[in-house]
């Protein structure tokens, strides 16, 4: 598997000279690996219009992202029946939307003593749960199997706390190195 402290930058980063570590976009559920992305998505911005969470939007290179700020992905799919180019497919039953997990940064107000259970709330999966502490307010804890990357624990944190990410895949490794 590939190194996670590798960085992928894209053709627009690349002729401009910028290697900056920024993040790698998060595509809409179902994406092709994204080398295969960038090759395939042709900007139409179709799944950006049938998106029904309003999530999809387009980024700066006119790529569709996922914005979590704007609430969560349901997975209902018509992001894939609306993209005729490929580039968002599902191949098999049961395939998973994306490798994405949430993950919560020390800024939780539970880690500070505060009572906060917003993420657990929006949670349908029960991906987060609290920890009680003996004298002290419960801490939160995602069960990374069950977390679907939804985003929707995201939207409801009162302080910005929770990050949806994903690290670079094989399928991504592959493509580059073919």
């Amino acid at each position: 598997m590939q190194s996670t402290d590798t960085k992928i930058i894209n053709r627009r980063q690349f002729l401009r000279g910028d290697f900056s570590e920024k993040p790698v976009a998060i595509r809409p559920p179902w994406a092709v690996a994204e080398f295969a992305f960038l090759d395939t998505c042709t900007r139409c911005n179709e799944c950006v219009e049938k998106c029904p969470e309003n999530i999809i939007v387009k980024a700066e290179d006119a790529y569709p992202v996922i914005n979590f700020d704007l609430g969560g992905c349901s997975f209902c799919q018509d992001c894939v029946a609306a993209c005729d180019a490929k580039a968002l497919s599902i191949i098999s039953v049961g395939q998973s939307p994306w490798g994405l997990k949430a993950d919560i940064s020390n800024e939780c107000i539970s880690l500070h003593g505060v009572m906060c259970r917003s993420c657990a709330d929006s949670c349908d999966e029960d991906a987060i749960t609290f920890q009680y502490q003996v004298g002290g307010v419960s801490q939160p804890e995602i069960n990374q199997k069950s977390c679907t990357g939804c985003g929707f624990c995201v939207v409801t944190c009162p302080v910005d706390s929770i990050k949806i990410s994903k690290e670079n895949t094989q399928e991504d490794y592959d493509y580059e190195h073919n």
